[in-house]
């Protein structure tokens, strides 16, 4: 079974077995989080897709650590010119990792043991040939 779910104005790929590194989440590590915007649910071949949302769907998750991202290196070179500049960006992002502990659709009952993934998802339309 798995799940799309929206946050930080990012899609993911939401499934059993693996944690997310998603922009930073309101709470401290331990905290339960709940996403409320989920786009698609699926279980093997059949998929709810939401328009745009899943009515009565979420995904709760427990956040594990609240992290800074890595600093960013810039180069800039410009060949045959002896140009080369190398400059680091101090400020970094801030980010979450999260663990799902329960994904629920309110109107078909609730559905246990739901964790992260770390890939995003592409929604499939419904003019896509399989």
């Amino acid at each position: 079974m798995y799940a799309v779910i929206r946050t930080g104005s990012k899609q993911y790929r939401v499934s059993e077995g693996q944690t997310l590194h998603v922009e930073k989440l309101p709470g401290a590590p331990g905290d339960v989080v709940t996403f409320q915007e989920v786009l698609l649910l699926g279980e093997g071949e059949a998929a709810k897709v939401g328009r745009p949302l899943v009515a009565g769907a979420n995904v709760k998750a427990e956040i594990l650590a609240q992290e800074r991202d890595k600093k960013l290196i810039i180069f800039k070179l410009r060949r045959r010119k002896n140009y080369r500049r190398k400059t680091a960006i101090a400020s970094r992002s801030r980010a979450s990792r999260s663990r799902a502990s329960r994904a629920r659709r309110d109107d078909h009952g609730s559905q246990e043991g739901w964790r992260l993934l770390t890939q995003r998802a592409r929604i499939p339309r419904p003019n896509d040939v399989a």
